[in-house]
């Protein structure tokens, strides 16, 4: 049966795409329908249909989700043009497009896969390696070409026994080696892989080539190779479907998700809402945005997930913002839905405003929050929302209480949906938040 799918024509850092179909015109599965403007990356058609709309924001195809694995190739050319021409972007974070990253030289230095999958809940990146980790080695052998690399590092959580024992078997060039991280939200963030990695820690201004290095998430390795072996654009996404959802209690990983596919569409494919949430977001707990049912699957989103209903704070509520989680706005959008108001916001000492963005200085190495909740119980506070990584939230937790000031995190109704440990105190050899 065919349905509705709205590609948005910004999918990414960058602009929007410049649409090059019409109403009315058939396009088939892998069809280029919008050209890249500037910064940005191309879009392709992700079924194959009609095109129904065009508007400003997207491309609205009707048709079918193909039960095959055929659609258009790309134009031949270097792994750079045909990454290009794939329309990769970063699939694990803002969506910069890889073509940019793959056009920087760093002979003798460092191509680092970003498996590390650090926020609670997410399980599709390890669950592609557990089924088979040969795109994303390939992907990765292929970066290092066309940036010249000396040396490729997949970088995952030890935990993670089952999907590092499947790396090991396939790796066969000695320039390659798994990393192991510890399990500590941001373990993923790019200048903290580089820093555990490497032994480099950048400046919060520092881009990635200072450290000789580059970091790729390992499903955007994975199109890479794609793309120059098969000649296949980014139709799809793999992603995580979490929450409260009917007869579900684990995350659900789910492969190749046509581009464009609603949201609400998609949860009702593995059961559909449990009853009574506080709202369905997209991305990880910590770093999530809010989205509605109607809203369309992107080339860079990680996660849906349903929430349990908020619990009510004691009001008034004040704010510590992480560079790490949740942005200010959100934390208040977070704090509406508890029926508290906001007195004070205060900023992790760590946390540093670049470009209009907050960097830590140290990710999740950033231990000292001591000030930052005086400051908010003397403004009047009377419980705390915080949005901290697991060092931080462990030092807020270590005076808190002891103030009665009682403690809420961004990513408690994510969590509580899933019956996991809430982000609070860390105990000695025990930083497993998934």
């Amino acid at each position: 049966m065919s349905e509705m799918y709205k590609l948005l024509l910004k999918q990414g850092v960058g602009k929007p795409a410049i649409p090059c179909v019409k109403a009315g015109e058939s396009v088939k599965r892998g069809h280029c329908i919008a050209t890249a403007d500037g910064l940005g990356a191309d879009l392709h058609a992700s079924v194959a249909g009609t095109v129904t709309q065009v508007t400003d924001e997207a491309i609205f195809i009707r048709g079918e989700k193909s039960e095959n694995n055929e659609f258009e190739s790309i134009p031949p050319g270097n792994i750079g043009e045909r990454v290009r021409s794939a329309g990769i972007v970063g699939m694990g974070g803002a969506g910069f497009p890889t073509w940019i990253k793959l056009a920087q030289k760093i002979p003798g230095g460092t191509v680092i896969a970003n498996a590390a999958e650090c926020e609670p809940i997410l399980a599709h990146n390890i669950a592609e390696i557990e089924r088979g980790p040969n795109e994303i080695y390939k992907g990765l052998l292929y970066a290092m070409e066309s940036v010249d690399a000396a040396h490729g590092v997949i970088a995952v959580k030890a935990k993670h026994k089952k999907a590092i024992a499947r790396l090991k078997t396939i790796i066969q060039d000695d320039r390659v080696s798994v990393f192991q991280l510890e399990d500590r939200y941001p373990v993923g963030e790019k200048r903290a892989l580089i820093r555990d990695v490497l032994g480099v820690l950048l400046a919060p201004d520092e881009r990635t080539v200072h450290a000789n290095a580059i970091v790729l998430n390992s499903e955007t390795l994975s199109r890479v190779s794609q793309a120059v072996e098969l000649g296949r654009p980014v139709l799809s996404k793999n992603l995580t479907i979490a929450g409260k959802l009917r007869g579900r209690t684990k995350p659900i990983a789910l492969m190749d998700v046509p581009i464009g596919t609603r949201i609400g569409d998609l949860i009702e494919s593995v059961g559909g809402i449990d009853g009574d949430y506080g709202e369905v977001i997209t991305g990880g707990p910590f770093m999530s945005r809010r989205v509605t049912l109607d809203d369309v699957v992107t080339k860079t989103t990680g996660a849906i997930i349903v929430t349990m209903p908020f619990l009510k704070a004691k009001a008034p509520l004040g704010l510590l913002v992480c560079a790490c989680s949740a942005s200010e706005a959100r934390m208040k959008e977070i704090a509406d839905q508890m029926g508290a108001d906001v007195v004070a916001s205060e900023r992790c000492k760590h946390a540093v405003e670049v470009h209009g963005v907050l960097r830590c200085r140290n990710p999740g190495i950033c231990p000292g929050q001591a000030d930052r909740v005086l400051r908010l119980k003397k403004a009047g506070a009377q419980s705390l929302l915080i949005g901290n990584c697991s060092d931080c939230s462990n030092t807020v937790m270590a005076l808190a209480p002891k103030l009665n000031l009682p403690v809420h995190h961004v990513t408690d109704s994510a969590l509580r949906a899933m019956n996991l440990p809430l982000v609070r105190k860390l105990h000695k050899n025990e930083v497993n938040f998934k």
